[in-house]
Parts: C-alpha cells; structure tokens; sequence
C-alpha cells in the first residue's frame, strides 16, 4: 500500500505527535508499506529517508503551548506537489483541524484520507469560531481516529462527527531491553519534558521538592529536557539545588535507559494532554509511575491500576505520595509488574494493525465507489456489459 503521512508540526522540534508519526511510518515500512512523510523542517534538519521537508515552520500558541507550523500559499503548492507525485492509496492526516500543513492536504486531496486528532482541550474557543472554514475540509475525510477518549471528545463537541479510538503507540521492546545507568540509579526521581512549558508541571515537582528532600535525603530529581534550569530551580533553597541535575535533552536511547534507571517516574502535567505517551514509555521500561489524575493520564493507568495518581498541581500530595513510594520498594515493584502487562495493548504490533485495518477500510471504499461510478457511466452510454 502507498501511504501518505502529514505531520503538522515542525520534524525539528520533539514532540509527541512528531515521535507517533515516526514511530507510525517506520512500522508501516517494516511491513513492507511504502510510506512519505510530509512535514515542516529548517534546511538544517537532518530527515529520515521517508519524510519530505514542507519547508520551515513559524511558532504559534496554540493548546497551551507553544506548536511550530507551516501554513501559507507557497506550503500550499508543496502540498498539491506531494499529494500529485504520491499517488497515495490513502492520505493519512494529523490534526486537520490546525492551520497547517495537514489542512491544506485535506483541502488538496481526492482519494481516501484518514484523519487522526491528537488534541484534548474541552473549551477550544478557536476551534468553534473556525468551524465554518473547516468544514469543507473536514467532509472529505473518509475515516477519523481519535487518540483518547478526550481527543474524541473533543472532536465531537465541537467539529461533529464521531470517531474510533486508537491510541498512541509505543516500540515496547525498545524500552524494556534498555540498559539502566548506574549513576541513574539510586534513590531517583525523574521527569522529562519542556522546562520552560509551564502545563508540563516541573514547578509543581519542584514546590514539592523541599518535603520529599527532608523525608528522603539521598533523593535525587533527575530532569531531561529543554529550557532554562537556573529558572526552573529558582525558588529552591540554594542547599537543595545540588539534588536536581538537569540532563538537557537526551537520545531516545537515553530516554529509555534513564526510565529503566530511576526508581520513580513523575508525570505532574497540569492540562492539554490528550494522552500520554511518556506514561506508556515509562512503564514499558518498567518504571513505577506517579502522574498528575488529569483524565488521559487516569485512562492510560487504568484508573491508577498501573500506576499511581495525584490531585493536579497538589505538590503538597505529590511530595506525600512521592516519599511512601521511595519508602516501599514492594509497591513499586507491583506497579512495575502491572504495568509491564498493561502497556502491551500499546505497543506497535497491535497500534499499527489497528491503524492498517482504518486503512483497508477506507481504500476498499474509495475502489467499491469508484467501481459503481464506472458501471454507472456505462450504463448511462450505453456501454453496460451483459
């Protein structure tokens, strides 16, 4: 099958839909699909062999933070050039409903397209007011896949329409086989995402920090990511700043061996997740994890089953919870061991096949239509055949 992929966001800014659109289209080719990716880079952007550059994004606010994307009429014609030269069995959209590269594909596009909506945000303001310029658009998708309950939600209350839900997926084994690093290793914490993005939660790890430091002294908070680490350590006690080391960002492969190394991975995000794929990372590793009960996180951990859950933005309950983990190595263990079995309804194997099944759905549709229009002119002619 030859399928098409549009990111929306910038290839050279890391994100969660960029890794699920990478991790997606190296799958697919795995399988033997052949698979381009469309997407905004900068010139200097290193690219995989699959993805074509839609040419540099531009930074706009947008659900909280802060997304890089590519919209105008020279993206326009980059768009109908692709679409055109990949003769696609299917289009396969992320976010349309952003101004980006994956709208203007959706309004250049014949063919069957699927459709996948990351976002979570109960009260888009900005969604309901471009409805009328959307709509167009959005008619021409043929199937809509909804990454959480709360993307689809999302969807529904304000575009209309309904979609399957198919969640992120993740290459389990490449976590699980990560090699832990022992200066990683003993009595630490970890967090990873943008420091300088304040729905991320570091302040609310770092407010909590005091009290878990005087509970459990030898802790250490590991951090990996980007933005400003003297801010983010600002308003600790200069005696405690020393028990943060801040990595900056790191490999995947460093990823995946910080989680297998910590005893305790925290999730303390205040909103505008849809999923939480860091979540399924870290328990693929076998990390024990504490998150923050936004509803994602709760469904991604089975309603705290396979991990444990806290009042958002509660740092004093974070930093509670925080040193009775630290003090009971049976429950992490237990959490590990739960949430090893529960993340497999994640991984690829069963994401893609999924994903494919969309897919296969969408193209036997657009041949069966396209077959009833041949026999229909046919007909009309006077070509209809015995």
């Amino acid at each position: 099958m030859r399928i098409g992929i549009v990111c929306p966001y910038s290839w050279d800014v890391p994100g969660g839909v960029q890794f699920h659109i990478r991790d997606l289209a190296e799958h697919l080719i795995g399988l033997g699909h052949t698979v381009s990716v469309l997407a905004p880079a900068d010139d200097e952007t290193p690219l995989p062999p699959y993805v074509v550059s839609a040419g540099r994004a531009v930074p706009v606010p947008y659900n909280g933070s802060v997304a890089r994307l590519n919209f105008g009429f020279l993206s326009a014609a980059r768009v109908r050039r692709w679409v055109h030269d990949g003769d696609f069995d299917v289009l396969h959209i992320h976010e349309p409903a952003t101004p980006s590269l994956a709208l203007l594909a959706c309004w250049s596009a014949q063919g069957p397209i699927v459709a996948t909506f990351h976002t979570s945000n109960p009260r888009s303001r900005i969604m309901i007011a471009a409805y009328p310029i959307l709509q167009p658009a959005l008619e021409k998708i043929s199937a809509r896949i909804a990454v959480s309950e709360y993307a689809r939600r999302t969807l529904v209350e304000h575009l209309g329409g309904d979609a399957v839900v198919i969640p992120n997926g993740v290459d389990v084994g490449f976590f699980d086989r990560a090699e832990p690093k022992a200066e990683w290793q003993g009595g630490t914490i970890g967090f990873i995402g943008r420091i300088d993005e304040p729905r991320k939660g570091l302040p609310t790890l770092i407010k909590a920090l005091p009290k878990i430091l005087a509970d459990r002294p030898g802790s250490r908070l590991l951090v990996a990511g980007p933005g400003d680490e003297e801010e983010a350590v600002a308003t600790l006690p200069k005696e405690l700043r020393e028990r943060v080391e801040f990595l900056g960002m790191v490999s995947d492969e460093d990823k995946a061996r910080l989680l297998r190394s910590v005893d305790l991975y925290i999730a303390p995000n205040t909103g505008g997740e849809s999923f939480g794929i860091i979540l399924v990372e870290a328990m693929s590793a076998g990390a024990p994890v504490l998150a923050s009960d936004l509803d994602a996180f709760a469904q991604v951990l089975d309603h705290g089953a396979a991990g444990e859950l806290f009042p958002v933005e509660d740092a004093d309950a974070l930093a509670t919870a925080v040193v009775r983990l630290l003090g009971d190595p049976e429950r992490r263990a237990e959490l590990s061991r739960t949430g090893r079995r529960h993340v497999r309804r994640f991984d690829w194997t069963t994401v893609a096949a999924d994903i494919l099944s969309v897919y296969e759905t969408v193209a036997d549709g657009a041949a069966s239509v396209a077959a009833d229009e041949r026999t229909g002119l046919r007909a009309r002619f006077g070509l209809a055949r015995d």
